[in-house]
């Protein structure tokens, strides 16, 4: 299992890139993420958890710069991974996670995200493994700007499907080599053995 990424590392003190101290006191919807599935499917939905305190009114015009700096990010980060996803398809395994920063707005935007996708070769099964494969590079690539992640991911995909046509080769090498042992019809009428 791999992950395809958009992802820089997070900074000490944040989970899935949300500063902790700040959730202090809040109602955490689970423990493994402090906001459901609905609150992070979608930009709107996302971004709408709101610090009451703080509207576009009282920001000063770096704050607002900054909000639509997030607003871009968190769009670009949402088109990235829902590209992974589109393409990567059977061999996506769950949906995307997300890294979000609180902007001044006191909403929350997807700074970075992940898509896992499983790597691994179909067992004793060198064609299946190449079909898969060549899905998981299509994955990996589909964004616009594959990150150095997704490159990675596509570069181990693409060392699968060279072992599996290995694989292959060699498979058929020992069925041509083991048919030689076979009586073979010649041309001219009688038949010849050949031994290998």
């Amino acid at each position: 299992m791999n992950v395809l990424s958009t992802t820089p590392p997070l900074s000490p003190g944040t989970y899935k890139g949300i500063d902790i101290k700040a959730l202090e006191g809040k109602n955490v919807k689970n423990d493994k993420n402090p906001l459901s599935k609905e609150d992070i499917n979608s930009t709107e939905n996302a971004t709408s958890l709101k610090n009451s305190e703080v509207t576009n009114k009282n920001l000063t015009e770096e704050e607002r710069r900054q909000v639509e700096k997030l607003k871009q990010r968190d769009q670009e980060v949402r088109t990235h991974e829902r590209a992974h996803i589109a393409a990567g398809g059977k061999y996506v395994r769950g949906g995307a996670s997300f890294q979000y920063e609180r902007g001044p707005d006191g909403r929350l935007y997807a700074i970075g995200g992940e898509v896992s996708i499983d790597v691994s070769p179909v067992p004793n099964n060198p064609s299946a493994t190449i079909k898969k494969m060549e899905t998981v590079i299509r994955a990996a690539l589909a964004p616009s700007q594959p990150s150095g992640q997704d490159y990675q991911v596509a570069a181990r995909a693409q060392m699968e499907i060279s072992k599996a046509q290995m694989e292959l080769l060699h498979k058929r090498g020992k069925e041509t080599y083991s048919s030689f042992g076979r009586r073979a019809p010649s041309s001219g009428g009688s038949d010849i053995s050949l031994i290998a």
